[in-house]
Parts: C-alpha cells; structure tokens; sequence
C-alpha cells in the first residue's frame, strides 16, 4: 500500500478526540497522589493488564511517588473486532506470589466488566492484602455485572475508543490522547 494513502486512511478513522493528553497527564498525576497517599510505607504491585493499560501503567507508576512493583497479565475479550466476544481468556498470567503485597490492577477500559470480574475473582483466590482497581476509562452503559473500580480516571459514553494504548486491530495504540474511532 502507498505509505501516504496509508497515513490518510489511518487519520480518517480518528472521528474526535474525546480526552486530550493534558487531561489525561492531569488526571493521571491526581490518581498518583491518591495511592501514595494510601499506601505510603507498604507494599504495592501494580498488575497492568496488557496490551491495552501498558501506556497507562507506565504514567502511573512514575507519578506514583512511594516504591511500588510491577506486574503484567494479559486477559483478552476483544480478539479482532470492536465488540468484546463475552469470553475472557488468560493469556499471560502473574509469576510472582501475591499474598504480601496490596495490589492495584491497572486496566484501560471497563466495558462490559466481564474481563476485570474474572481477573478480580482470580486474584482474590491468592490472598493480597487488599485488591483495588484503577481504570483510564470507565464505560458504565455497556456494564454487564455488577463491576466498579475504585479508582476511575474518566467517564465515557458508548464510543469505541483508541489512543493511548487502546487499540483497533493493534493500531492507534501510539496516539497521545483517547480518540473516537470512525468506521
């Protein structure tokens, strides 16, 4: 494909922004504040869940002013398209044990809630200290169990979003700021 025609179908998909990357900077240093706040002085693993949160997690771990650890999985409902299968697959799971540390998983969008449910559950069973959930993005009209994160960074209506991190099929995840996608 002819690199120039690739960059405008590329651009074209990008219906709006709909948070800019200041707003998502401020919020991100405001979230920071709030756990170093809350746990200064005890053990903290933040658990990204891939591929989506990467960006995510690592503005938070840097303005997350107390020590903190790291920790990946990868938890898939949305394999090509833009509508969430309804079938959470494990794909990378933690190798650390997690009973000594209060864990924050750190995920890029609650959507229907199914994935966090099952990751929630899952990490529940190896006994943290405690277990919260901050998100970037919360789409509270697509929930379909009884899910909230304690901490969300933003509230959005029903659009399939990309950008800083969030993807349509592997793309757009480099953009700086959450977009709303255009068919």
């Amino acid at each position: 494909m002819d690199p120039i025609k690739c960059i405008e179908e590329y651009d074209n998909k990008i219906k709006r922004v709909l948070i800019t990357e200041k707003e998502i900077q401020d919020a991100i240093k405001k979230a920071g504040k709030e756990i170093s706040d809350s746990y200064d002085g005890r053990p903290i693993l933040l658990v990204s869940i891939l591929k989506g949160a990467f960006v995510f997690m690592a503005d938070l771990c840097r303005a997350i002013t107390v020590p903190c650890e790291i920790g990946f999985m990868c938890a898939k409902s949305y394999f090509s398209g833009t509508v969430s299968t309804g079938v959470v697959k494990i794909t990378l799971d933690l190798d650390q044990d997690i009973s000594k540390y209060h864990v924050i998983i750190v995920e890029d969008i609650i959507d229907t809630g199914r994935t966090l449910n099952d990751v929630v559950d899952m990490l529940k069973t190896r006994n943290p200290i405690s277990l919260r959930v901050v998100t970037l993005l919360d789409k509270p009209s697509r929930r379909l169990v009884d899910f909230k994160a304690d901490i969300s960074l933003f509230t959005i209506p029903d659009h399939f979003v990309i950008g800083y991190g969030l993807d349509c099929g592997e793309k757009y995840r480099n953009l700086p700021y959450i977009a709303e996608y255009g068919e």
